[in-house]
């Protein structure tokens, strides 16, 4: 975590934001502001994974209703 004040924030944002860090922002040394990054968990995805698990039914296939179409300018 490292503390800069509003000017230096403002100035360095892409440096700061690049770091990773947690980044607190000060006005006269207080602190007012945190700036923190978003971890968002990946999961690999594996190609056949749901197989088995669900099935489609025959209905999906059917055309669909021409108020539905109408609504698309098909």
């Amino acid at each position: 975590m490292i503390q800069v004040n509003i000017h230096e924030a403002k100035t360095n944002l892409s440096k700061l934001i690049a770091s990773g860090q947690e980044v607190i922002i000060a006005k006269y040394g207080e602190p007012v502001a945190r700036l923190t990054p978003i971890h968002q968990k990946t999961q690999n995805r594996k190609p056949g994974s749901a197989k088995g698990k669900f099935e489609v039914p025959d209905e999906f296939f059917e055309s669909l209703p021409d108020e539905i179409l109408d609504g698309f300018g098909i």
